[in-house]
């Protein structure tokens, strides 16, 4: 971009970005004016009328939506013009600084300090300072006897409230966050424990961690779901059970991580007073049932001993725990107990152990239904991955999609995209694109073929490192040289169409455990349709390269160089700009082809189509019309440097020498050239000429450049 475009945006930004505070600093100065009252009435409503429209934009844009860089800013806008209305009304009231309605003005520093950014609250009281100096100076000529303590006041109020009310709005959301972190805690703990979510990544990391964070949005909901629609079946069956058996207490006590400790995760009781845990399984009546994997009950004195969850010890004079358990393994009790001494009978245990079945199918189903709900929601992304992946159209639209859709998948710090090109037995990597810190260092490097995990990988078709885990002092992604930044988590995708590795995708997180079993297996999925649509793009490149340019040069067919000469003919007649055409043709071709073979003549074809590539501009376009004719369309090019430019090709291509089976053979070039709007006004008109203006060059003796004159009009038909 021109620097003085780039300098002309760069103020006109800043001219919008401090369009507020001008209009609050010219209604301070105004309103200043108004106060010696020799303000016209007409003209103070229209200032104060645009006044309020001010102040509404800018309370409207402080409520809505923004970025967090903007906010200090709004504040000080919307602060600024409370301010000036502030004023206006003490100075518009009987008594002015001195009278009843001035502390309208502590109140607005207050609710300042209470509600803004703590920068935009210190422009905002300077601002209110400087503008009761100002007020006084231009009514009276003086600062007033009342601005020093006015001032003093001003800052105290604010401050105050700064540190006191900030305080408290700290305390109280130090207090809410704890509070909901603890109930997020309890829910995924019921959730980990009933097996509706896999177990944390570490045993310490605190639930606030990014790694262990609860899932946002609907899984979240659905997560929660199902924890209370289980706690709900639950209760609802243990007090029914409680007034069929005439019980004092039924829960569920469940295992916690290893199978050492039991947590009750559900009771119905009358006590106020309950301990939830954990509890030793090792030791008593609780281990008793769980090492035996049968019911066991006790109906003496020693019952009420056995029962911990009490804080408070009631006259329990009979108590049964039966075991939970599914696939063959315990996985918690169900305690029931009663306050006489009332044995348990068969009938009562088998009651007992068909609760046990339904609280274990409850459990299941609501796994079932997790899972499918997960499923649902991965294939959705899946679908909406295909979708984007399905719209690209070029290598990099698909690149892009690719990344973006794996976001949806797993939360990642670093992406390279990597593609292999094979060339004899090793082949090359070449880093096409990167995203994440040290990016820009990555993209374009390239590698040979060697032990990396990249190179592993294509040689391997399968995913590496083993879970994803990360070791930068023994593990080499790309080379010892190109390195990514160090982290712990980082999974290596290969691009695989039939079989076949295009490249990897490398993803890298800095949390732990970012890459586990089912988000890898689903990133493996997505790498494979990122690679099928990587290898359509490809195709739809050679197709439209096949469609476009001349197989053996690369330079454009007859078809597509005709199109282009058009449109640039177009252009030329519109801005009356001039445009020259030139037709080159080797001299006795037929002869190089007749002699050494046709595989010579085509390393002499694609010699001069390399030396009219090296020798055109940026904005001419070549190619080959057939045989050994090729035509250069020149832009904004008149006669003269048409000449220039056709002597420099048949210089170049006299000064060439090829070598046919150690034969050295020197070719040499006729050049013809017409130029718009002289020698036509369209491209067949333009064409001809040039044609007429090679046959001058062919006939004159051949290696020579003729231009087209009239006289040469119908010299080619004769």
């Amino acid at each position: 971009m021109d620097p003085l475009v780039r300098a002309a945006l760069t103020l006109q930004q800043l001219a919008l970005r401090s369009l507020g505070t001008a209009v609050a600093v010219a209604a301070g100065g105004y309103l200043a004016y108004f106060a010696t009252g020799a303000a016209p009435v007409g003209w103070s409503a229209v200032a104060l009328a645009l006044f309020v429209i001010s102040l509404s934009i800018r309370a409207k844009a402080r409520l809505g939506r923004v970025a967090p860089r903007d906010t200090a800013r709004l504040d000080v806008e919307l602060f600024t013009h409370l301010a000036v209305l502030a004023y206006l009304v003490v100075v518009s009231t009987p008594g002015g600084f001195g009278g009843a309605y001035y502390p309208l003005v502590y109140s607005l520093m207050m609710l300042t300090a209470a509600f803004a950014r703590p920068p935009a609250a210190v422009a905002t009281v300077l601002f209110a300072v400087l503008l009761e100096w100002g007020i006084d100076e231009v009514r009276l000529g003086r600062p007033g006897r009342d601005l020093l303590p006015h001032a003093a006041l001003i800052v105290s109020f604010a401050a105050l409230n700064l540190v006191v009310f900030r305080a408290e709005i700290a305390r109280v959301r130090r207090l809410s966050r704890a509070r909901v972190d603890g109930e997020i805690r309890r829910m995924r703990d019921d959730a980990r424990s009933y097996r509706l979510i896999g177990a944390p990544t570490s045993a310490v990391e605190p639930v606030s961690s990014p790694m262990n964070a609860p899932p946002k949005g609907d899984p979240e909901r659905m997560l929660r779901s199902s924890v209370d629609q289980i706690h709900g079946s639950v209760h609802v069956t243990l007090r029914l059970l409680r007034r069929a058996l005439g019980l004092r207490t039924a829960a569920i006590l469940w295992a916690g991580e290893g199978g050492t400790t039991l947590t009750v995760r559900e009771i119905s009781t009358d006590d106020v007073e309950i301990d939830r845990g954990p509890f030793s399984v090792a030791e008593g009546l609780f281990g008793a049932a769980l090492r035996s994997g049968e019911p066991v009950s006790l109906t003496d004195g020693r019952a009420r001993k056995v029962v911990p969850f009490y804080k408070t010890m009631p006259a329990v004079e009979s108590v049964c725990a039966v075991p939970v358990r599914e696939h063959g393994a315990a996985r918690g009790l169900l305690v029931v107990d009663r306050d006489r001494p009332e044995p348990f009978t068969k009938d009562d245990v088998a009651l007992l152990t068909g609760v046990t079945d339904f609280v274990l199918r409850t459990i299941e189903n609501e796994r079932v239904f997790v899972q499918l709900e997960r499923a649902k929601v991965e294939q959705g992304k899946l679908y909406r991955a295909v979708d984007q992946l399905a719209l690209a159209t070029t290598e990099a639209q698909v690149i892009e999609a690719g990344v973006s859709s794996a976001r949806e998948f797993a939360a990642f710090d670093f992406a390279v995209v990597t593609l292999f090109h094979r060339d004899g037995q090793q082949g090359t990597h070449e880093i096409c694109a990167a995203s994440g810190e040290g990016a820009a260092e990555l993209v374009g490097q390239s590698f040979r073929h060697n032990g990396g995990l990249v190179a592993m990988v294509i040689a391997n078709k399968h995913p590496l490192p083993y879970r994803g885990d990360y070791d930068p002092a023994r593990q080499v992604v790309f080379t010892r040289r190109i390195r990514p930044p160090e982290m712990p988590s980082l999974v290596v995708l290969p691009l695989l169409v039939h079989d076949s590795a295009l490249g990897t995708l490398v993803l890298g997180s800095s949390h732990k455990g970012a890459f586990g079993d089912s988000v890898r297996t689903t990133l493996e999925v997505l790498a494979r349709h990122v690679a099928v649509s990587l290898a359509n793009a490809r195709m739809v490149k050679r197709l439209e390269d096949l469609a476009t340019t001349d197989g053996l040069t690369n330079l454009y067919n007859k078809r597509t160089l005709t199109e282009v000469a058009k449109q640039k003919l177009r252009s030329a007649e519109r801005f009356e700009k001039p445009l020259s055409v030139l037709v080159c043709d080797l001299d006795h071709f037929k002869k190089v082809n007749d002699t050494h073979g046709h595989d010579v003549g085509d390393v002499v074809i694609k010699g001069f189509a390399e030396i009219l590539r090296r020798t055109k501009r940026t904005t001419d376009a070549v190619g080959r019309f057939g045989g050994e004719e090729f035509v250069v369309v020149c832009e904004e090019t008149d006669a003269a440097g048409a000449q220039l430019l056709a002597e420099r090709i048949r210089e170049q291509m006299e000064a060439t020498t090829f070598h046919a089976r150690e034969q050295p053979i020197r070719i040499t070039c006729s050049i013809g050239i017409a130029t718009f709007p002289r020698a036509g006004n369209d491209w067949d008109a333009l064409f001809k000429a040039t044609d007429e203006a090679l046959y001058a060059s062919k006939r004159e003796g051949r290696n020579r450049v003729t231009q087209w004159n009239p006289k040469l009009r119908g010299v080619a038909a004769a």
